[in-house]
């Protein structure tokens, strides 16, 4: 027999590697081992190098750490500023929407800047009316309800100081 017939022979009687394999059952977690290891942070064999976060790892960390921090304070500075942008804004439409009640309201005399005036209603034909007298001046007559004590401004809106409170109907005979 010749050499190569002889090796020819081996193989045959050396079983495929591959069915013996497929019979081994791993007794590790399937959860627990990582396809990739060396994608690993951290060293994944006894013999892997140790990894010790450096001065400048350190330092980058401390930076993150505190531009984070600054950031947070600065966008919270501008929440508040947007917050009271936003206040600001429903003031100006207040007083843009009873500006336009009292100039339609029925008014004898010509208001002046930073004084006071009170609105009132006409209880009969649900008129506005500008009047120089409180509600608590008001002698007994006709019926008109207060709606709200108001400041002229320089800007000529009306800036409300009170408001009538609708539990308390202040109703006032003139």
């Amino acid at each position: 027999m010749s050499k190569t017939e002889k090796n020819h022979k081996n193989q045959k009687n050396i079983k495929n590697p591959k069915t013996k394999f497929e019979d081994f059952i791993n007794p590790i977690d399937a959860d627990k081992v990582a396809e990739k290891p060396n994608l690993l942070p951290y060293a994944h064999t006894v013999g892997g190098a140790i990894i010790i976060p450096t001065e400048k790892g350190i330092m980058k960390s401390k930076a993150l750490a505190a531009m984070e921090q600054q950031t947070e304070m600065q966008l919270d500075q501008i929440r508040e500023q947007i917050n009271l942008l936003a206040k600001q804004a429903q003031e100006i439409q207040s007083r843009t929407q009873i500006s336009m009640e009292i100039y339609n309201a029925d008014m004898g005399f010509e208001p002046l800047v930073n004084h006071t005036y009170f609105l009132y209603e006409r209880s009969k034909t649900g008129e506005k009316v500008l009047s120089m007298i409180a509600p608590e001046q008001w002698g007994r007559s006709s019926k008109m309800s207060f709606i709200a004590e108001v400041l002229l401004l320089a800007d000529k809106t009306w800036k409300i100081i009170r408001e009538n409170n609708k539990d308390n109907e202040n109703n006032i005979d003139i």
